[in-house]
């Protein structure tokens, strides 16, 4: 407990430890003082003295040593012993951003490790963890979609709900209109003047009650900055799929809209990007974190404890109680 103290105390006059090096010194004089004023006795034999040595004698250096202890104690109050407090004041304007990730069948393909799905959750959950001071959200959509959390500071919750995403929870297919009006839809309301949706997906639109060019204008009409991501090698992919025998792999063609996430990323004033393994995926949401930065000042308030009384109040004690003794059982008389 003593040494966990000791790891966060600060020495405000550190200097001060130099008056240590007197103790030496005056151990030195003391000692010698000692051994100059001892009598000496020349006699045959010192078996006739056994015994003769009282508690007194054993402790004649008492007063000596409280006295050393006085001054390692003042010298330690006089160094300044304290702890710090730091105090952080976070001040700024985050940005709010809606995660929408499309979770369709598809999105199992083996093209990423282990597959897309959970390679875009491991991105995500890095791009949290990024963002501390940022309200995010988490829209899923296949055939339709479905707010897994709204916009929260408590990351942790998030990131438990993002863990939670697999393919199949949803009917399937890939609406990439109802995720996007979805993700708007939680932005609606927010109070930040810098709102941001990442929308990831592997396919073309064929579901959903809602077109993807509407909920475009929706979120051009809202202010809301669209990123998308189209994800997937070129060519085929090994997609397992279910069947009567069991699953199976089977290679599916790679069919993504880059013309429709293009435009909706243009329209909106964000970037289309495509990622064609993890690697590339990881730099993506690499560089749209660098793209939209918050403006966060964090303000570091030193607050300091003074912990010297402890030492000056043992150095009292030795020194009164040296003073005791030399009064009562270390008296001398003339």
């Amino acid at each position: 407990m003593l040494v966990d103290w000791f790891q966060h105390i600060n020495f405000a006059y550190p200097y001060f430890f130099g008056l240590l090096l007197v103790l030496p010194l005056l151990i030195y004089w003391y000692l010698k003082k000692y051994n100059a004023g001892q009598g000496a006795i020349i006699v045959s034999s010192v078996l006739s003295f056994k015994g003769t040595k009282s508690w007194k004698n054993s402790l004649r250096h008492l007063p000596f040593i409280l006295r050393m202890l006085t001054l390692t104690g003042l010298i330690v109050a006089l160094s300044r012993p304290q702890i710090r407090n730091d105090e952080q004041l976070i001040n700024g304007e985050g940005i709010d951003i809606m995660l929408c990730i499309d979770i369709s069948g598809s999105m199992l393909a083996q093209d990423f490790t282990p597959n897309r799905i959970e390679a875009a959750k491991n991105v995500a959950s890095n791009f949290i963890d990024n963002r501390p001071t940022d309200r995010i959200g988490l829209v899923i959509f296949s055939g339709e979609s479905f707010t897994m959390c709204p916009l929260t500071t408590d990351h942790q919750v998030l990131k438990s709900q993002l863990n939670n995403v697999q393919s199949g929870l949803l009917e399937d297919g890939t609406a990439i209109g109802s995720g996007l009006a979805t993700g708007v839809d939680r932005l609606r309301s927010s109070p930040s003047k810098s709102k941001v949706i990442i929308l990831l997906t592997d396919g073309e639109n064929n579901g959903g009650l809602i077109d993807p060019n509407t909920a475009k204008e929706i979120a051009k009409s809202m202010g809301v900055r669209v990123y998308t991501v189209g994800v997937g090698t070129e060519g085929v992919a090994p997609v397992p799929v279910q069947t009567a025998n069991g699953i199976v792999m089977q290679h599916e063609k790679i069919n993504i809209d880059e013309k429709l996430l293009t435009q909706i990323a243009n329209e909106t004033g964000g970037k289309y990007y495509r990622a064609k393994d993890d690697s590339s995926l990881k730099n993506i949401y690499s560089e749209i974190d660098k793209l939209e930065k918050s403006k966060v000042e964090v303000t570091v308030n030193h607050r300091y404890k003074e912990e010297f009384l402890p030492f000056a109040l043992a150095a009292l004690t030795c020194l009164l109680l040296e003073w005791v003794l030399r009064m009562t059982v270390f008296r001398k008389f003339p």
